[in-house]
């Protein structure tokens, strides 16, 4: 399978930034590629969509980039202010959309059904959702990993059907975001394995779904992340705006 690394860079940017961090991405990712395939995308802040679509078409490279958004409505479309639907995200030539971040989760309040509805919206559109799930300290420390993983991908399961073999699966313990702290690679194993078995008992085309690991992998672990068998991949958040480091992340997963 081939991997996706994605970069989150939250909320972070300028245009000046921008153009910075994406020429200097465009000129290392043909050598960061040239050992294999990988999936490459970056989740960017909605207002600078158009300015990645401009930059795309002056840096060929940028070509081999897929444009994701960082989260995308429940609803099609109404009076819901400050809310941008799949449609919207679509006419950037929107890739992926991120649902279900720790961060939205935290933050926002957001609820396993309303990030399902966020699933459904984007596939509704042909976005492919990066579905985030992950366990707080607490919930580990107490032992329920598992089940909370295992509810967080069910409520989305239950309302996405056969179509579930379209999403991308992100697992992202919460304690191990932006803290520096990484799940060993046993850890992270095992739970894409849990998640895995739960996706084939749903639908036969489970293989081919992509489940990537998004609790800070970073240019020096991401290797060893990579080489297990049930991680097809990396949401990379701090280390995707830093351009070294995410081409580093890049042909580890394309070696």
């Amino acid at each position: 399978m081939t991997k996706l690394i994605a970069g989150n860079w939250k909320m972070n940017g300028s245009l000046a930034a921008n153009e910075a961090l994406l020429s200097a991405l465009a000129g290392g990712l043909p050598t960061a590629l040239s050992s294999a395939p990988c999936d490459v995308a970056v989740c960017i802040p909605a207002p600078y969509f158009a300015q990645f679509q401009a930059l795309a078409a002056t840096m060929p490279a940028l070509a081999a980039v897929a444009l994701g958004a960082q989260d995308v409505s429940g609803q099609s479309a109404g009076a819901f202010t400050g809310e941008v639907s799949a449609a919207m995200l679509k006419d950037f030539a929107c890739r992926y959309a991120i649902v279900g971040h720790s961060e939205r989760r935290q933050y926002h309040g957001e609820t396993d059904a309303l990030v399902a509805a966020k699933a459904q919206q984007a596939l509704a559109v042909g976005i492919t959702p990066i579905v985030c799930v992950g366990e707080t300290l607490a919930e580990r420390e107490a032992g329920t990993t598992t089940e909370v993983v295992k509810r967080q991908l069910a409520a989305v399961i239950h309302a996405n059907g056969h179509c579930i073999s379209e999403i991308v699966l992100a697992y992202e313990p919460v304690w191990a975001i932006g803290t520096g702290k990484t799940a060993s690679p046993e850890e992270a194993q095992a739970v894409h394995a849990v998640l895995r078995a739960q996706l084939a008992a749903a639908t036969e085309h489970a293989s081919r779904v992509k489940i990537i690991y998004g609790g800070s992998m970073n240019a020096a672990n991401a290797a060893i992340l990579l080489a297990q068998p049930d991680i097809d991949g990396g949401l990379i958040g701090g280390a995707s705006l830093k351009v070294a480091d995410f081409l580093s992340i890049v042909s580890a997963a394309a070696a």
